[in-house]
């Protein structure tokens, strides 16, 4: 297995004198310019240019000082400067500062740093600033420009921690819930075609749609009903029974606000159940911070594994199908709340 030396710029002072006497040794014995480079990782260039300037005016004529420019120098961004774009891509969204983009871009950020530096640098080298400064590429998460920051904030530094503190005093179990649709022709992944030629999928005819309510604990647990028609008061409270049935526990349910959750016949039959289950509301416009939602993007990301359904029976059965799997799975459902939207609500170390 070759070794790779790495760059030898990178070496200290110190080191590199060693090398390079060590390499005008190996000349001395015999070794020819490209070998003792290979052998050192240098540069054939620079061992010839030492080796010739040892050869004229011996020890004293070699380099005492490093050739080409200080690391940093030559960069048309100072430190001050880049440490208040990073600032301000960390901070804000592009919209905010003026800039005409909804994502930080290579193109958004070169706007920025004209806007700011009065600098006008080329994409590319935006690109290699963003890479020096340690940001990837990546698909966006979605977030409400509706959302209530302060809303957001008092869920996670008060609403929740009072739950979870009351959840382990009564030894209820907290569980994220949510609706999602699913249609027969969702396909999220990409497929290969010759160049210029488009990746084509064959869908159903008809709109085919099924429906999926569950929940999900920070415990591995997994509760789920599929259903085909609208989700409502009287539907939702069906799946409050099966929920309660199944638990020997009580249960803290976490949902958003929709409006099947609101409704009078729901807050009724929770305050006839209030025993074995209270109901509780996220901020409005945060589906982020339900755990729950990543269950579903995982469903949407593998339903179509195997082909797109060609009817709601099997659309149907593939979801329960994928839910039966999960269900099976505690770590993988586990591993939901270690997205960073949802770390809040990972279990307390206690």
């Amino acid at each position: 297995m070759a070794i790779s030396l790495g760059d030898s710029r990178q070496l200290s002072d110190e080191v590199l004198e060693a090398i390079r006497l060590r390499a005008i040794h190996a000349c001395e014995l015999g070794y020819n310019e490209t070998q003792v480079a290979d052998i050192f990782g240098l540069a054939r260039e620079s061992v010839s240019r030492w080796w010739s300037a040892y050869q004229a005016n011996g020890l004293e004529a070699l380099p005492k000082r490093r050739s080409g420019r200080t690391p940093g120098s030559g960069r048309i961004l100072d430190d001050e400067q880049a440490a208040h774009l990073q600032e301000l891509i960390d901070q804000h969204q592009p919209a905010k500062l003026g800039i005409s983009a909804p994502l930080w871009t290579r193109r958004a950020v070169r706007d920025l740093i004209r806007k700011e530096c009065a600098i006008d640098m080329g994409v590319r080298t935006v690109g290699k600033y963003l890479k020096r400064w340690g940001y990837t590429c990546k698909r966006p998460s979605r977030h409400s420009k509706d959302q209530d920051p302060l809303e957001v904030r008092a869920w996670l530094r008060q609403t929740y921690p009072a739950i979870e503190a009351r959840a382990y005093a009564e030894n209820a179990e907290i569980q994220w819930g949510d609706e999602t649709g699913v249609v027969a022709d969702h396909v999220p992944v990409r497929g290969y075609a010759r160049e210029g030629q488009q990746a084509v999928v064959e869908v159903p005819h008809s709109h085919i749609q099924a429906n999926l309510i569950s929940t999900i604990s920070n415990e591995g647990t997994v509760r789920f009903m599929t259903y085909m028609q609208t989700m409502t008061a009287a539907l939702f409270i069906v799946f409050l029974k099966r929920l309660v049935s199944s638990s020997s526990r009580k249960i803290f349910l976490i949902v958003d606000h929709l409006t099947a959750h609101d409704a009078a016949e729901v807050e009724v039959w929770l305050k006839a159940h209030r025993d074995q289950i209270e109901l509780f509301s996220l901020p409005k416009h945060a589906p982020e911070l339900n755990a729950d939602e990543y269950v579903n993007h995982d469903l949407k990301q593998n339903l179509d594994a195997t082909g797109v359904p060609a009817d709601k029976v099997t659309l149907r059965s593939r979801i329960q199908a994928f839910m039966h799997k999960i269900a099976h799975l505690p770590e993988r459902v586990k591993n939901y709340f270690q997205h960073p939207s949802v770390q809040y609500a990972l279990p307390l170390d206690v």
